[in-house]
């Protein structure tokens, strides 16, 4: 049964030679930990991801960082060179490929080879297992900023140990947010388990006096997520996180597309991170916010996703993130151009660069939102608490079996997928079917006159068309679905 405690380091080494000794030869020189952490110790300021982040945050500013990875080495370097000279990039990423994500390193290897022989990448990210420490040590000495792997890997503990070892300081992910949106089958339970072990070994190099980031995936699905679900997730993979000795931690928000909710959002999002940590024990933690631009679908058009993307970044300065994750006038069509890319990236720059020193006014429309918000994830908190009878680890694998906290238009089988969300006439995201969600019915009476309010003004039945048509509003120039859309 897995439970929130940490780790013993014997254990924690014991599973650790475990991992290694499969992955090719066994020998590993370049993965020894005495060597690694010398190895961190000596990484500029500038270069630190944890560091980095630290420095923004006393200046109050947000930082972009895009999505990228390809299957070739050296052209993988090339793009993220790129990007961080044309693309202006404060933070590069590596994006991971979907074989490598599921542990078919075999399979990765075969996509790099054909990739060789077409002269194009032929994988959806870059391998960074197969390239092992000193190919991933060959991205990071090519850049002149922090390093990030960024994936969906539900068992990422032999990823974690390369990207670590070759001075990438920041890795994406967690045993519930690299679960339930990605896979269909794996438990949760394991899951947790594997993703202990990745924040053990940052704990470990902790210990030894080397700050590294870590960053839950705040969006889920990306898809009409009701504020309150992501953060009460964000939060639970905190403590997870802090049990193994984290202390520098990003919480994530994807953007649902009313100005006001989103900024709500991330500030409830770092109030309650901070709370909820506090509160279980875990002392002298720092936290930042990172908000991703729209996930959902996008306009074809480029010049109106361009506007999207411009949108996005002036909710992410207004709402105080420290870092936001930048998207493209491809989204609509497959994967960017690099000038894509960097196009999204400077576009967000400016618009962060010009309203830095703006933040949204205070308002009773704002403070209730964040108390409403607050107020829905402090009952998914006791929810899964109760669930697990005082044990995060467990109570989140039980909540998650009864339906206590569910994430809409998931995979995973671990999820019971009966919540549906809508859209107020507003445009905020509300809950219009429970299913067993661990909210109150005051919480719930609340959403339903909401969304009852919109029923009436747009002369339509409360019924699941409204969720239909509010999928594919943003994509067609509204917030709000209209009926038929």
């Amino acid at each position: 049964m897995v439970e929130n405690k940490k780790m013993k380091l014997e254990e924690f080494l014991e599973i650790r030679q475990e991992i290694l000794k499969h992955w090719k030869t066994g020998n590993h020189p370049d993965l020894n930990l005495d060597v690694a952490v010398e190895k961190l110790k000596a990484i500029p300021r500038e270069k630190n991801f944890a560091l980095k982040l630290r420095d923004a945050k006393a200046k109050g500013i947000t930082m972009i960082q895009p999505r990228a990875g390809v299957a070739l080495l050296d052209e993988h370097i090339a793009l993220v060179q790129y990007l961080e000279k044309v693309g202006k990039a404060d933070f590069l990423p590596a994006t991971i490929d979907s074989y490598t994500r599921q542990n078919r390193y075999q399979n990765a290897e075969d996509g790099i080879k054909e990739s060789e022989k077409q002269g194009r990448s032929l994988l959806n990210g870059f391998p960074c297992v197969n390239y092992g420490v000193d190919g991933c040590q060959k991205v990071f000495d090519s850049v002149n900023v922090p390093l990030q792997a960024r994936h969906g890997t539900p068992d990422a503990r032999l990823l974690s140990e390369i990207i670590t070892a070759a001075g990438w300081t920041s890795n994406e992910g967690g045993g519930i947010s690299y679960n339930i949106p990605y896979a269909k089958s794996i438990g949760l339970e394991d899951t947790i388990k594997y993703w202990q072990y990745c924040d053990r070994l940052v704990g470990y190099y902790a210990d030894h006096g080397v700050e590294l980031n870590r960053e839950p995936f705040g969006p889920l699905t990306g898809t009409l997520v009701p504020p309150s679900i992501s953060n009460t997730i964000a939060i639970v993979e905190s403590i997870l996180a802090a049990e193994q000795g984290v202390k520098n931690i990003t919480v994530g928000y994807g953007q649902g597309g009313n100005m006001v909710q989103d900024v709500a959002a991330l500030r409830a999002l770092e109030e309650q991170t901070n709370h909820y940590l506090e509160l279980f024990g875990y002392k002298d933690m720092f936290i930042t916010t990172v908000f991703h631009q729209w996930m959902g679908g996008f306009p074809s058009d480029e010049s109106e996703a361009m506007a999207l993307i411009a949108y996005a970044s002036t909710v992410a300065s207004y709402g105080g993130a420290t870092k936001m994750i930048t998207k493209t006038t491809h989204e609509s069509f497959g994967v960017p151009t690099k000038e894509a890319n960097a196009k999204g990236l400077r576009a967000s720059k400016f618009i962060t660069n010009l309203v830095k020193e703006q933040k949204m006014p205070e308002s009773e429309e704002l403070t209730f939102e964040i108390e409403m918000i607050k107020k829905e994830v402090d009952a998914l908190m006791h929810a899964i608490v109760h669930a697990g009878k005082g044990d995060i680890a467990q109570g989140i694998v039980n909540a998650f079996k009864q339906g206590l906290i569910d994430v809409p238009f998931a995979p995973s089988e671990m999820n019971n997928g009966k919540i549906l969300p809508a859209r107020d006439i507003d445009g905020k995201i509300r809950i219009l079917e429970f299913g067993n969600l661990g909210m109150t019915d005051e919480i719930k009476e609340f959403h339903n006159k909401e969304l009852q309010k919109r029923a009436v003004l747009q002369n339509r039945d409360l019924s699941i068309q409204m969720v239909i048509d509010d999928i594919y509003a943003v994509s067609n120039g509204n917030l709000v679905g209209s009926e038929g859309e």
